[in-house]
């Protein structure tokens, strides 16, 4: 678990001195570093044999690809945020605001989707401990990005 916590931080460090244009490529790089110590310790927590395994395997694989799709688009609010920070107009802040409701809303639409798809493919408890797994990353993820960045007026 401290693993993880600490890819979060270089990933969120990167964030923050990175360029304001979006490079893809390291991006995908830090996606690929996180999601493979992600993967570790989901492995870890859930112990699953045979035909559910590789069905809870294959599930989450596909939930991964979606979730570093919302994970880019995550990125690309945040660099906006930062590029537009000073001097924002209460439009942008709106616009902000309302694409993280978006992004969001999409994150949960996704883990309940997986979540119904493991229950059937490999069981309740392996559904409830992904569940419970990625609500976790999601929220260390979302208290690393708040705890980083400056709040809308803060520097005013």
């Amino acid at each position: 678990m401290k693993t993880i916590l600490m890819s979060i931080g270089v990933f969120m460090m990167a964030l923050q001195f990175g360029q304001a244009q979006s490079n893809a490529e390291e991006v995908d790089f830090l996606q690929s570093i996180i999601g493979g110590e992600k993967k570790a310790v989901v492995a870890d927590f859930i112990e699953l044999e045979g035909a559910s395994k590789d069905a809870f395997w294959e599930l989450y694989d596909a939930y991964e690809t979606e979730r570093k799709v919302l994970g880019k688009k995550r990125i690309s609010l945040l660099e906006k945020y930062a590029k537009e920070f000073e001097g924002i107009s209460d439009m942008e802040t709106d616009n902000i605001v309302l694409e993280a409701q978006k992004l969001a809303k999409g994150n949960e639409k996704l883990i309940n989707s997986y979540y119904k798809k493991i229950k059937k493919a490999s069981g309740s408890k392996a559904a409830a401990q992904f569940y419970h797994l990625e609500n976790y990353f999601h929220a260390l993820t979302r208290t690393t990005i708040l705890e980083n960045i400056p709040v809308i007026g803060e520097l005013d």
